[in-house]
């Protein structure tokens, strides 16, 4: 992953913009990482598309009933709830997956 200065992007910003269309990019302020800049194609592959979205005026309440269940399930013994860590684990193999499947339809 490329770490560039404010200064830097900001001076060279053509560059900066081909580099983050190939990898990530950190921004730097005072030698402390402030932001991060992706190619709007690796951001399509995240959940800021999710975030950036209007939302239908019945998600809150969808969510809201999808939570409830979750946590019922849970409480039931229905399901199990994981640690962080395992859950991240869970997370990375599933996204991984997805990944791949992408790649490979084309």
């Amino acid at each position: 992953m490329k770490v560039m200065s404010a200064r830097e992007a900001k001076n060279h910003f053509g560059a900066f913009l081909d580099t983050a269309r190939r990898e990530p990019v950190i921004i730097t302020k005072n030698d402390r990482p402030v932001g991060i800049m992706i190619s709007i194609e690796d951001a399509a592959d995240t959940l800021l598309p999710e975030f950036l979205s209007d939302k239908d005026p019945e998600y809150d309440r969808w969510i809201c009933e999808k939570v409830a269940k979750a946590r019922d399930r849970a409480e039931s013994g229905e399901t199990r709830t994981y640690e962080h860590d395992e859950a991240m684990l869970l997370l990375r193999g599933r996204l991984e997956v997805r990944l791949a499947d992408k790649i490979i339809q084309g």
